[in-house]
């Protein structure tokens, strides 16, 4: 498949570059994705819940009653779930969400990532820049060019781009990235997808390992 490259001005080069089938045109796998997907949010989670249970709570551990003849249920601890500022019944402990998935699954989450934004017309080529200085004001006429400025957008770049990563941090709908850092996740959540063209080959030789 051929696809048009084009420059930050939204205008096209004249050049086309082949993507390669086995990646931008395979069936997406939904098991995949989802799996991939949700292995990428729990392991954004920290998992330092916290609650005291009874063994925890500072009191007293006099019997608060005698046992018998109150005409109420027996209590022998102030810090029983039962009354107010007790401890609690099989509270929340730290623990980690993160699961393992195998490097195979995830390259084919990504693969379906990218071929349903090729099947959606949401995948664009642009040929490579930098900026001098990382100005925001320089990023946002690159997104006004290319029609972005109402979409959520991201961008795959090279190591190179520092500029370009700068100038994109103010910005809530737009996000830089390089291609060692793309993740399932970010590539369904962008509603559009914009690839410098020297990092596509890059991209494939990632997911062809």
């Amino acid at each position: 498949m051929k696809v048009a490259v084009l420059d930050i001005k939204g205008k096209d080069t004249g050049r086309k570059v082949e993507l390669s089938d086995a990646i931008f045109s395979i069936e997406p796998n939904n098991h995949a994705l989802y799996l991939d997907i949700k292995q990428y949010l729990a392991n954004q989670r920290q998992g330092t819940h916290k609650s005291k249970e009874r063994a925890e709570i500072s009191g007293s551990t006099r019997k608060i009653k005698k046992q018998k003849g109150t005409g109420t249920a027996r209590a022998g601890s102030i810090k029983s779930p039962v009354f107010r500022g007790g401890g609690r019944v099989f509270g929340p402990r730290p623990r980690s969400y993160s699961f393992k998935l195998n490097k195979e699954l995830k390259r084919l989450a990504r693969k379906s990532a990218l071929s349903i934004k090729v099947k959606e017309d949401n995948l664009i080529v642009l040929e490579d820049f930098n900026f001098d200085t990382p100005k925001t004001k320089n990023f946002i006429e690159v997104l006004g060019a290319l029609g972005l400025e109402s979409k959520k957008s991201m961008f795959v770049l090279g190591e190179s781009n520092n500029n370009v990563y700068l100038a994109s941090r103010n910005l809530k709908r737009a996000k830089v990235v390089s291609s060692s850092n793309l993740n399932t996740y970010s590539l369904t959540n962008a509603n559009k997808l914009i690839i410098s063209e020297s990092v596509l080959g890059e991209i494939e030789s990632n997911l062809n390992k």
